[in-house]
This record gives C-alpha cells, sequence and structure tokens, in this order.
C-alpha cells in the first residue's frame, strides 16, 4: 500500500485507494498531504494554547485554513507546493512555540502530542515523504476503529469549513472564534483522552460552526457583490476571444472582469462558477457573457472544446488533458505541475491576469456545446422577498412539497438517481438546491408554478445555508414549530469534504431524515454510521422509487 486516502465519494472499491487516487493525485502527493495535515495538528496545539494567553496570530490562522484548503479533493496536485507548505508551517510552529514557552515557562514541550514537538532529519522532499508513511490515516494499527472514524470525519469537516472561512478572509471576513475553533479540533484530533461521546459532540460542534463559516462567506458575497437576483444565464457563446473560469473564487472573477473591460476578451464561467451571474456587481460586465459547460467531472471534453484559456481559482481540477493543458492556468491554492500559476495578492492589488489575457487573444474563438438559458439566484434574500406569495401557494395547495437536492456531483452512473426523481417529481414539488449536484436536473424545462420556478437555485455549495435560512423562515410563516415539520425532504448528494461540512451542518442545525447519496461515506466506521442513524435518521439513497414514495409522504 503506498498510500491510503478515502476521503472522497468516488475512493476505490468504496474502501480507499492504495496505489493513486481515483482523482488523479499520484501516491507521493497523497502522503505529503497526509504529512502537511499531521504538521497542522502540531500547529494547533501550540495554537490553541497561543490564544489561550491571548496572543494575535492571524498568520498561523490563515496558514491552518489554507493548508487544509489545499488537501481537499481535486485542489493541488503539485508535490512541490506541499514541500512548501509543510516547510512554511515548520517555520511557523517553531516560531509560536518560542512565544507560547515564553509566556508559558513551565511547560514541559515534551508531554505534547508527536506533532507538536517531531523534527524531520532534514527539511528536504525525501525526508518528508520517507517519514509520511507513519503519519497517514492507517499508520496507527492498533487505534480503534470509531475513533479513527470520528477524527476523520471531523478532520474532513474542519477542510471544507475552511475552504469556505478562506473565500471569506479573501474578501475581508473573518472570525476569530471559527478560527480559534479550527485549531481547538484539530488539536483534540491527537487527544488520546477523549472517547467515542466526547468525539461525537465535537463532529456536531464542528457542524454548528461550519454552519458559522457559512453564514460568514454569506455577509462577504453579498457585502461585496450584493444580493444574488433572479437571472437567466446564457449557455451559449458569442463571437470572439474568451476566458472560461472554473472553481468558486468570486473575487478572482471580479478582478479578471475587471481586467478584461475594453479588449473585446469575453468571460465564460464553469461549475460552480455559475451562481456567479446572479450577482449584481458581476452581472453588470456586459462580456460576462454565461456559462460554459455542466458541472467538474466534464470538464476534460469541455475545456479541450472551449478553445480559449481557463483559469482554475478552487477544485475541482481533474488531470488536464494534453489538448489544452498549454492553455490551462491556476491561482490560489490550486495546483498541478508545469502548470502557469497566478501569484496571489500582494495587499490589496489585485492579482494580475495578463497572462491569461494574452493567452486569450491568440486562442481559437469557443465552440458552442449547447444553447438556451437556465434560471438562478435564489438564495435566501430572493426567495424571502416572496414569500408571502410562496406561503400563498401552499397554502392553495399549488405547493404541496419542497425537495432539498443539493451537495456534489460526480461520475458514478448511480448519480442518474437525482435526474430521474427531479423528472419524476409531482408538478406540485419545488426543488431547492445548491452545489453543483444540480447539474443533474437544472436544464430540465420543468413547468412553473404560478411564476415560481420549480428548481430554486441558491447558488454554490456554501450557499446551501441559505437552503435552511428559506427553511427556517418559512416554518416560521406557516406556523410550523421547527423545519422537520414543513413538507420537505432532502436528498444530499455528495463527493469531497465541503460537503461534508454541509451535512454536518444540516444535523447540527437539526435537520432530520437526510437521504445522503449515492454512498455513504468510506470514513465511517459501522458503529459511527450507526450512531449517525439512529440520532437523525440519515438514510443511504436507495432506488428512484423509494425515493419519490418519500418526498410525495412529506406532503
Amino acid at each position: 500500500m503506498s498510500m491510503f486516502c478515502y476521503q472522497c465519494q468516488e475512493t476505490a472499491r468504496g474502501t480507499g485507494c492504495t496505489r493513486v487516487g481515483i482523482c488523479g493525485k499520484p501516491a507521493d502527493v497523497a502522503n505529503l498531504q497526509d504529512l502537511l495535515i499531521w504538521t497542522l495538528k502540531g500547529l494547533s496545539v501550540w495554537g490553541v494554547r497561543a490564544h489561550r494567553l491571548d496572543m494575535a496570530i492571524p498568520h498561523v490562522d490563515r496558514l491552518v485554513t489554507e493548508g487544509l484548503f489545499a488537501t481537499i479533493t481535486n485542489v493541488d496536485f503539485d508535490a512541490d507546493r506541499f514541500v512548501a507548505l509543510i516547510n512554511t508551517a515548520l517555520a511557523a510552529r517553531d516560531t509560536l512555540r518560542e512565544c507560547v514557552l515564553a509566556g508559558e515557562p513551565d511547560l514541559d514541550a515534551a508531554s505534547l502530542p508527536e506533532p507538536a514537538v517531531w523534527e524531520p532529519e532534514e527539511r528536504t522532499p525525501a525526508s518528508y515523504l520517507a517519514f509520511a508513511e507513519h503519519v497517514g490515516v492507517m499508520a496507527d494499527e492498533t487505534l480503534d476503529e470509531d475513533i479513527r472514524s470520528l477524527r476523520e470525519l471531523i478532520t474532513y469537516g474542519l477542510k471544507g469549513m475552511a475552504a469556505y472561512l478562506d473565500h471569506a478572509r479573501v474578501l475581508g471576513h473573518t472570525e476569530p472564534s471559527l478560527d480559534g475553533f479550527v485549531l481547538r479540533a484539530l488539536a483534540a484530533t491527537l487527544d488520546d483522552s477523549l472517547g467515542a461521546a466526547d468525539l461525537v459532540e465535537l463532529t456536531l460542534e464542528t457542524g454548528r460552526m461550519g454552519a458559522g463559516a457559512m453564514a460568514l462567506l454569506d455577509a462577504a458575497n453579498t457585502g461585496a457583490y450584493g444580493n444574488p437576483e433572479p437571472t437567466r444565464v446564457n449557455l451559449g457563446v458569442v463571437p470572439g476571444p474568451g476566458i472560461l473560469i472554473s472553481g468558486h473564487d468570486l473575487r478572482d472573477l471580479k478582478e479578471l472582469l475587471e481586467q478584461t473591460e475594453g479588449t473585446g476578451v469575453n468571460i465564460y464561467t464553469h461549475g460552480e462558477m455559475l451562481p456567479a451571474n446572479a450577482y449584481p456587481e458581476l452581472k453588470k460586465h456586459s462580456h460576462l457573457i454565461g456559462n460554459y459547460g455542466g458541472s467538474w467531472w466534464h470538464q476534460r471534453e469541455e475545456f479541450e472544446s472551449f478553445g480559449g484559456p481557463i483559469l482554475m481559482t478552487t477544485n475541482c481540477l481533474v488531470p488536464p488533458k494534453d489538448s489544452y493543458v498549454d492553455r490551462l492556468f491556476t491561482t490560489g491554492l490550486v495546483g498541478w505541475p508545469g502548470v502557469p500559476h497566478i501569484p496571489d495578492r500582494v495587499g490589496d492589488a489585485p492579482k494580475d491576469f495578463a497572462g491569461v489575457i494574452n493567452k486569450a487573444l491568440t486562442c481559437d474563438e469557443p465552440q458552442q456545446i449547447e444553447e438556451g438559458e437556465i434560471p438562478i439566484g435564489y438564495a435566501h434574500a430572493t426567495v424571502l422577498s416572496v414569500a408571502d406569495k410562496v406561503v400563498e401557494a401552499i397554502q392553495s395547495g399549488a405547493i404541496k412539497r419542497f425537495v432539498v437536492m443539493a451537495g456534489c456531483d460526480g461520475r458514478q452512473k448511480a448519480r442518474s438517481y437525482y435526474t430521474e426523481v427531479a423528472e419524476r417529481l409531482p408538478g406540485d414539488t419545488i426543488i431547492l438546491t445548491a452545489g453543483c449536484a444540480k447539474y443533474r436536473y437544472n436544464k430540465l424545462n420543468l413547468v412553473e408554478i404560478g411564476g415560481i420556478p420549480r428548481i430554486l437555485d441558491a447558488g454554490q455549495c456554501n450557499d446551501s445555508y441559505s437552503l435552511v435560512v428559506i427553511a427556517q423562515k418559512l416554518a416560521e410563516a406557516v406556523g410550523a414549530e421547527n423545519i422537520n415539520d414543513l413538507p420537505i425532504a432532502y436528498d444530499i448528494a455528495w463527493y469531497e469534504q465541503k460537503a461534508v461540512i454541509v451535512l454536518l451542518a444540516l444535523l447540527a442545525l437539526g435537520v432530520k431524515n437526510i437521504r445522503l447519496g449515492p454512498t455513504l461515506p468510506a470514513f465511517l466506521s459501522p458503529n459511527v454510521a450507526q450512531i449517525i442513524v439512529d440520532t437523525f435518521g440519515l438514510k443511504s439513497m436507495g432506488t428512484v422509487e423509494e425515493g419519490l414514495a418519500s418526498i410525495v409522504a412529506t406532503a
């Protein structure tokens, strides 16, 4: 076994990737990611103590969230970048240790967990790779499987939460209590005194904090770009050179739009960038043409046909084809060996996208692969602004039920479940969605209900927060005691770790009877899975017929 990773839904054989990741990451990258997480846990031990001493450590908070984010599935495939992150984490740990020991002179550092004090033989890639085999998920064969399961569940939830905190931080929004929790929870995964019951509680706290991170990002995005508006997004192309931007980072898109103004270069969104077309401050740029293609796993074909340069701002990158790798650019935490990387901002200065723009001027025009429009922009502010109309439709019987079909898309054929369910739902059912799972059904021609679209698209995966806000407000409006008393069913699709924090947030907010698919996570031990099933009524996806019957029964 040259590596071990089971953090995503598509992990090999439903148990774990052991030679190369299904995502495409090689063993050396997987092992360096393990070592980075282990090192960040050690740094967090010192970070927790620094917070207790009221030390200001924003650089550590940022480093930890960025390091966690970098290890999310389909973000960074570049071994050199992980070596650099490990070096940076070790340097930060050494500096922080000196500061903490100055404030706690009687502290016996040798009593702390190994990741807080380990010293590599050399700070080199070879040394790191040799040591990494001792720190992976399965390195401790004596560890109780339920403890391992809960520790990994918490760690993966923190990875998803870190992504949202990083996006908010880019826009100048931080929350010390959330950053402090990330350090505390990471450090807790090293604490052998914590039993299963303690870790279950920490898991739920991770969910509660994750909801806070999503609210923070919602405030950051809407504060910078306005509340999303109902918008019909063009799916076709127009004459002229173009740049395709994928990922999730709205600030990258804004700066790219500003730098291409007047150049004749058009901008198209891809994947989880689709919701950007609904933000007033982004859609006002007339050369933001619309959305090209579908979800992340179609990119190898869609990037090839696009013809122009592609800018990846966050996950979800898949191994590129030779036909377009020379047109691919990365920025932020994304990386692929040999691909040009746009450096981070220095202070408040924008990133420099001149290289991408110049490339666009030398490339072919995009090839059209579809046409038409799709409606987006139904985040909580929009839906709540017409809440009286929705409530009236509920009371009249025009709307009898809602189904939350949110989360991630993926490659497995079983995900056709979501398309078939959407096609066969009764016409009095509204689909609430967020995340790239919507690409399974957002181009279906579903008849509106009194002017209300049958699919209300709240936005990116982090905008699942909007769906909870909508449910809470609807419960108040119709006099329900809580959201579980509403005629709402939950069909959540997951793929990577941002979906994990969305799930934990929903559970922590009291949502019950969620169907999760297409499979339950491999990192849930039988006992841990049973605890979640017994406590929250979590169910596996099941058949289309079973899903439809359960949804219809909510009315």
